[in-house]
């Protein structure tokens, strides 16, 4: 009984240790330019630019008529999210994790889509959904009278591809050849059964209005004859709205088109870049200082291929805080002056990058901050080679910095239980 006891009282010791942990935490301020203050890895995500970047977000949404809500795959870190609930109702979610999330950390039911949905998760799965969407007609048939059943007021849409996208790396190109997502307008019943709600169609990645307004004409072009037998329709993520050069009235004068010619359709957006998008980095330090064949590089305590994922997937060079690009095909035999490589810890082989022109000469223990380090990366990262990984901190308006989290041996130990 007195171990029941305990074992019941266990959340309630926790929740009071963070508190105790959150407030010893909150004190330090560092320089935001430079981060001095840290001498170990961290993601630094600024409250400033996230309130930036939700004000603008609430301020499309009012302006068009629209919900535009947080698509979990980008951005998860929830102790964030009562900031996320000044500006926003609900979320996004891609699987059972991600929607418990939501409902229990957001505290709203969230809209989901997942590629395939199990038997033994997708009652857990609906139960923390107000919308579910499926990715096939196939899919829909094995589920949707027990997700119906279970959850009465739960809103079902379909997945639909308009087999036209703009994006032009393959990895993340949902409507290339033989993709696997979403319904061609040919599968399509001409009556769609009575439960199916809405439609719900991404086919963007980072992309501006002007794509947008391309793509949709291929989706009214192939599904606006079921439009009236709807009520809402999802055009998913990659709307990179908080981007300086985004055309912000171009997609607002679009949404209000289509409004007037479908006024029976709610619309919704879930991008996940946009709400993180320049909001933070990722400070790490020198560690070493190596050179090969006139290549010098700096030897990070982060990793490129643990810590920056899509730096390597995608592939893509990150900014890096006071450093310039520089070509491969820009640097002689003999290095240029400050030129470095950088490198990360693991043991892979090409966890590397460059290059990168600084000012001056890079000495062991000072900070390389990696530039717009949040959205994606954070919840893309892993513990490969047990690789110490950095903590994750928010620098609040007044520069004070508060740890949200620490990882430490247990967390990789744990994963390999």
């Amino acid at each position: 009984m007195k171990k029941l006891a305990i074992l019941q009282l266990y959340p309630i010791i926790k929740s009071y240790l963070c508190m105790i942990k959150t407030i010893f935490n909150i004190g330090m301020k560092v320089d935001l330019k430079t981060f001095d203050g840290l001498d170990k890895p961290a993601y630094v995500a600024e409250e400033r630019r996230l309130r930036h970047n939700l004000s603008i977000i609430n301020k499309v949404a009012e302006r068009a008529d629209v919900e535009i809500i947080l698509a979990f795959k980008a951005f998860a870190l929830w102790k964030c999210f009562p900031i996320f609930r000044e500006y926003i109702r609900a979320t996004t979610a891609s699987s059972l994790y991600e929607a418990r999330l939501g409902f229990e950390e957001f505290g709203a039911k969230t809209h989901t889509f997942s590629p395939a949905y199990t038997d033994y998760e997708i009652n857990d799965i609906a139960s923390y959904s107000s919308h579910l969407t499926f990715n096939s007609l196939s899919q829909y048939e094995r589920f949707h009278k027990r997700v119906c059943k279970e959850n009465p007021d739960i809103s079902i849409g379909l997945r639909v591809n308009p087999e036209y996208s703009e994006v032009s790396t393959d990895l993340y190109n949902p409507c290339s050849p033989g993709t696997r997502f979403g319904i061609t307008a040919d599968k399509l019943p001409a009556v769609l059964p009575k439960d199916v709600d809405g439609f719900h169609c991404h086919c963007h990645c980072e992309s501006g209005a002007d794509v947008f307004e391309r793509t949709l004409a291929h989706i009214e072009g192939k599904f606006s004859k079921w439009f009236p037998q709807l009520k809402w329709i999802n055009f998913g993520g990659g709307h990179l709205i908080t981007r300086k050069d985004y055309d912000i009235e171009r997609l607002v004068y679009i949404l209000q088109r289509f409004h007037a010619r479908y006024p029976n359709l709610k619309i919704i957006l879930e991008p996940g870049s946009a709400f993180a998008w320049q909001i933070g980095s990722l400070v790490s330090q020198v560690v070493d200082i190596v050179e090969d064949q006139y290549i010098r590089t700096a030897v990070l305590n982060v990793s490129f291929t643990c810590h920056m994922p899509d730096c390597l997937e995608m592939p893509y060079m990150p900014n890096v805080r006071g450093a310039e690009i520089v070509e491969e095909s820009n640097v002689n035999d003999k290095a240029k002056e400050f030129l470095y490589r950088l490198g990360g810890n693991s043991c892979l082989a090409g966890d590397f990058m460059g290059m990168w022109q600084f000012d001056h000469e890079l000495k062991v223990g000072e900070n390389v901050i990696f530039e717009d380090m949040i959205h994606y990366t954070t919840v893309k990262t892993c513990m490969f080679n047990g690789i110490t990984h950095p903590s994750i901190v928010i620098a609040h308006d007044d520069g004070r910095l508060e740890i949200l989290r620490q990882f430490g041996y247990e967390d990789y130990k744990s994963r390999m239980d």
